[in-house]
Formats: structure tokens, C-alpha cells, sequence
């Protein structure tokens, strides 16, 4: 098991990394999966055998309330259907956390429940919000989960400048499930998530 890090320069380093990825010309990405609330791309990731995903949608709400359903806090679990429970294991300051999060099994359990342990960093973005994590060896796996790990991922939240209502939600996800998975289960769960996602955040945000 790790140390726990030294937030600032992990935060900083994390920011320039999404920074990038949300700059990578349109022609680099697949379409993976399309529906009324959003849009998932694919490309290869830079950084383990699998994919980066991008997802993207316009969200009826401002920036801060989008984000803060996002981020680490009590409003994720409550909305959430994929994540079973949540901790906040270390804090930085009030943006930038160590949180420890289990997800359940999904295509039929064909993919088994997992544990997390994310480091988390929320920042500003040009008008709007970037709230990020990484994984870190950290902490007890506990029993009964497989220890998943999160390359760079983040999301991006935006107002639109012509409706000051609703945001531009941009997420850029790159999981390494582990254990033994067929990669085709990975995708097909990865995409169909990224989806719905959006549908559930959506449907929170109106409550």
C-alpha cells in the first residue's frame, strides 16, 4: 500500500492531463453509443490496454448544482445507481479528497462488485468546473470486492453562453476493472453506463 500523496502537485498534474484529453481533435474518436441525453466516444487509452471515454450532453441546471451531484458528497450515492456506498478517507481542503467507493456487479454480475479509492480534485475551468480523480493504491481491499483502478478521468461542466441555464457536461472515463473479464463485457457495460449516467443525473437534478 501507498503513502498518501502530496495533493497539490497530484492535483495539478491531474488537471493538465484532462486538460489535454479535452483538447484531442474530433477525428481521434468513435462514436460508442448514442441517446436522447448524450453522447459516448471511444479511443484507445494512453495509458493501459482499454479505452478513454468521452461523454457529452447538455444538462438543464448551473454549473455549481451540476457538479456538486457529481463530485464527492452526500448527493452521489442518493442518485448514483451504480455506486453502492461512499467514504471520504482523507481531506485536503474542501475541494480535494480521498474518498473509498463500492460499485455493484452490472451485465448480470457477469462483472462482480468493485471497490475504488479515488483521489478527487475539483477546480475551475474557464467559466464553469473541472471535478477530477485518479486512483491510488491505498487503503484495505475489502472482501468480496475486486479493487478496480481509474486512470485520469474528469468531468468538465460549462454553462452555455446563449442559455445560462442549462450546462455543457463533458466526461472523460478511463477504468481498469481488473479481474478476469472478457474486454468486450467491459466495453459494452462502459458505454451503456457513461449513458444512462447522463439519464440519472438528469432526472436527479429535477428533484
Amino acid at each position: 500500500m501507498d503513502p498518501l500523496p502530496n495533493a497539490a502537485p497530484l492535483a495539478s498534474k491531474l488537471r493538465n492531463t484532462l486538460v489535454r484529453y479535452h483538447s484531442i481533435a474530433d477525428g481521434e474518436w468513435r462514436v460508442a453509443k448514442k441517446n436522447k441525453d448524450a453522447t459516448v466516444w471511444r479511443k484507445p487509452s494512453e495509458e493501459f490496454s482499454g479505452y478513454l471515454y468521452k461523454a457529452q450532453g447538455v444538462v438543464e441546471d448551473v454549473t455549481n448544482r451540476i457538479v456538486d451531484h457529481i463530485r464527492p458528497g452526500p448527493y452521489r450515492l442518493d442518485w448514483d445507481s451504480l455506486m453502492t456506498s461512499m467514504d471520504i478517507m482523507e481531506t485536503f481542503d474542501e475541494n480535494c479528497c480521498v474518498m473509498r467507493y463500492t460499485t455493484a456487479g452490472q451485465l448480470w454480475n457477469i462483472i462482480a462488485p468493485r471497490e475504488f479509492v479515488d483521489f478527487s480534485y475539483t477546480t475551475s475551468y474557464e467559466d464553469g468546473l473541472l471535478t477530477c480523480g485518479i486512483s491510488l493504491d491505498y487503503g484495505e481491499v475489502r472482501p468480496n470486492f475486486v479493487r478496480g483502478f481509474n486512470h485520469p478521468c474528469g468531468w468538465f461542466c460549462i454553462p452555455l453562453k446563449d442559455s445560462p441555464g442549462h450546462s455543457l457536461l463533458t466526461g472523460y472515463i478511463q477504468t481498469e476493472l481488473r479481474g478476469m473479464l472478457p474486454q468486450s463485457a467491459v466495453d459494452t457495460a462502459m458505454s451503456s453506463t457513461l449513458a444512462n449516467f447522463y439519464s440519472d443525473l438528469k432526472k436527479a437534478l429535477k428533484t
